[in-house]
């Protein structure tokens, strides 16, 4: 039995020493590995959550962004609301078109911004808030400018009741006064008295009413003017208008007819001279040559001192 056991050359037995230091290796190596993966593991959590920090950081401005945006265009529409209000209460709104156009100029630019840093930010927030302080004190004088105006109004109502009272007034006094004028204006009109009419014939002889046509060379007009203290001593344009039957005015420019306005409507005279009124009951004398015969019939003489009538007499031609 003992003759057939195989026999291991000393040369080929396995060392231990050997196998000690082969599995030493390995095991330094899959250490070395395993840090070397951990390493990598951290530096890719790390990298992750710097990523997503930036990420966040972004968003987060994204978003101020957006609140700046949102905050200037608000406070833009406030200014025009301010701008106009003060404006229709009479203040000075040159200060609040000026922070206009500033704030509608940042707002356009920040429409153009797709990211904007944390120095951006912080100075936009910085003019808001300076914006937002300027609104609040044009607030209050938007109340100082409407109770500078509700007092205004309530001294213009005073004013205007007190002018409607003096209007009023006046109105009545220049009314008493129209009144007045009135009665001084026809107080003051002339009046002719004791008229006359008469036929001069040619050997001057002077016939009164009836008379024949025959005996007028010419007809002569004859009155006082009576006393007036009323009257003004002053220069006066009388007039005289012979009437025929008809009612037609005897007129001839040649012997110095002419025409005037008799309550409102022209109307002819026969003959006019200027005399000074000087309230003496002087006499007044007309000598109207006709040129021809005058028909039978009853005539009309009237007697007008600027554009009233001041008598009227008539006679008689047979």
């Amino acid at each position: 039995m003992s003759e057939n056991k195989k026999v291991v050359p000393e040369g080929n037995s396995p060392n231990p020493d050997t196998k000690e230091k082969k599995s030493s290796k390995l095991g330094i190596i899959i250490a070395f590995l395993s840090i070397i993966i951990i390493i990598q593991g951290v530096k890719i959590y790390l990298d992750y959550q710097k990523s997503k920090e930036k990420e966040i950081a972004i968003e987060q401005k994204d978003t101020e962004l957006e609140s700046a945006k949102a905050r200037l265009e608000k406070i833009s529409l406030e200014l025009d609301e301010k701008i106009n209000e003060i404006e229709k209460l009479g203040g000075d709104i040159t200060e609040l078109q000026a922070v206009k156009e500033e704030v509608e100029k940042e707002r356009d630019q920040l429409q153009r911004t797709r990211r904007a840093n944390k120095k951006v930010i912080a100075s936009l927030k910085s003019k808001a808030d300076g914006y937002e302080e300027l609104l609040k004190l044009k607030d209050e004088e938007i109340v100082k400018l409407k109770s500078i105006n509700d007092e205004l109004l309530a001294e213009n109502t005073d004013l205007k009741d007190t002018q409607n009272q003096l209007s009023d007034s006046i109105s009545e006094i220049m009314g008493d006064n129209a009144k007045l004028n009135s009665k001084v204006e026809k107080a003051s009109r002339l009046r002719a008295e004791n008229v006359g009419v008469f036929a001069v014939t040619g050997k001057g002889k002077e016939k009164p009413s009836p008379f024949r046509s025959k005996q007028i060379n010419n007809l002569k007009v004859q009155f006082n003017i009576a006393e007036n203290d009323v009257a003004p001593v002053e220069g006066k344009d009388l007039k005289i208008r012979i009437l025929d039957g008809n009612g037609q005015v005897l007129f001839d420019v040649a012997n110095g007819a002419g025409t005037f306005i008799f309550n409102g409507k022209e109307e002819f005279f026969t003959a006019n001279q200027e005399v000074l009124f000087d309230n003496s009951r002087q006499q007044v004398s007309f000598l109207y040559d006709k040129g021809s015969e005058y028909e039978p019939g009853q005539y009309t003489v009237e007697i007008y001192a600027e554009d009233y009538m001041m008598g009227r007499k008539e006679f008689m031609v047979k």
